[in-house]
Formats: structure tokens, sequence, C-alpha cells
């Protein structure tokens, strides 16, 4: 399935989604949050303000906590990260593709 996504729009951060969406929604502090998820506030405000990316543990907890699923989560964090790379191809131009020939041995 194609994504409707623009490619060339930064993929929205799953802390903004949280802080524009969820916590407002529910009418809920970064304390408070953090609490219900048995994490720091620095750790909540980090990922608010985009500081931290998402782990596949505080994914977890956030899925359990809103009664989503992790995937969600970690789908909107990979789609960041790998745009965040795409976005400097220096980083990869030393990378040469091995051939059919090679990868058959």
């Amino acid at each position: 399935m194609k994504s409707m996504r623009n490619p060339n729009r930064r993929p929205t951060h799953p802390g903004a989604v949280l802080r524009e969406d969820v916590l407002p929604a529910l009418e809920m502090t970064q304390t408070e949050f953090a609490a219900r998820l048995g994490v720091s506030r620095l750790t909540v405000s980090e990922l608010l303000l985009e500081k931290r990316g998402l782990s596949a543990e505080m994914a977890a907890r956030i899925a359990k906590l809103l009664n989503t699923t992790p995937q969600s989560w970690l789908r909107m964090q990979e789609a960041l990260d790998l745009w965040e790379v795409m976005q400097q191809p220096d980083r990869l131009a030393g990378i040469k593709p091995i051939s059919k020939a090679a990868a058959a041995v």
C-alpha cells in the first residue's frame, strides 16, 4: 500500500502527537502522564519536546496506557528516523550494493 504522506515533508514526531493531541484531549499534565507511565517527568518532557526518540519500551508503555498498539507509535518513530537518514545521502554514499553473484555465495 502506497503512503499518502508527502515524502518531502518531515514525518511527525510521536512526541508532537502526544503534546498536541493526546495530552490536551485527556486534560493531563506531563507530570501526571509521566507518573501513569512509570517514568520520570524529564523523560516525558524530552519526548514531548522532540529531544529524544521513542524507544520500544516507551511505545509499549504509551500503548498500554492509551489502549493503542506499540506498533502504531513505533511506526511514527521509524518513519521519522528513516526520513532523517535519507536527508543526508552522503552518509550512505560510500556503501556499494552487493552484486547478486556475490550475495549467492
